[in-house]
C-alpha cells in the first residue's frame, strides 16, 4: 500500500497549462502503475492517464496529445502534465496506484488513492 498526496491544482485560462504532482510514500514505488483520474460534480470519475512501472503510458481520448504523464521512481513521484486546457478539464484530479502489470481505465479497480487536487478552467 502507498499512500499518495497530490498537488499543483489551480485555476488558468483556457489554453492554458499546469503540471499537477503525485508524491507517494511507501515501498517499493517502482513496481507500481500510476494513474491520474478526474471527477467533475454530478459526474461519474473517468480515466485520464497512466502509466506502468515499465513506463508504458495510456491516455484518454479527451486528452491524448495534450497530456503527459511521467513518473520519477527516484523521487517517489508521478506527474501530469497539461497543455492546451479547455474548460471542460475542470474537476479534481486524484492520483492512484496499484500494483498492476496492465492498467485499467475502470477507477474502482484500484487500491490507493489520493484526496485529489482541483483543476478550474476558465473560458
Amino acid at each position: 500500500q502507498v499512500q499518495l498526496v497530490e498537488s499543483g491544482g489551480g485555476l488558468v485560462q483556457a489554453g492554458g497549462s499546469l503540471r499537477l504532482s503525485c508524491a507517494a510514500s511507501g515501498r517499493a514505488f517502482s513496481t507500481y502503475a500510476l494513474g491520474w483520474f478526474r471527477q467533475a460534480p454530478g459526474k461519474e470519475r473517468e480515466f485520464v492517464a497512466a502509466i506502468r512501472s515499465d513506463d508504458g503510458t495510456y491516455y484518454s481520448d479527451s486528452v491524448k496529445g495534450r497530456f503527459t504523464i511521467s513518473r520519477d521512481n527516484a523521487k517517489n513521484t508521478v506527474a501530469l502534465q497539461m497543455n492546451s486546457l479547455k474548460p471542460e478539464d475542470t474537476a479534481r484530479y486524484y492520483c492512484a496506484a496499484d500494483r498492476i502489470p496492465y492498467p485499467t481505465s475502470v477507477w474502482r479497480a484500484w487500491t490507493d488513492w489520493g484526496q485529489g487536487t482541483q483543476v478550474t478552467v476558465s473560458s
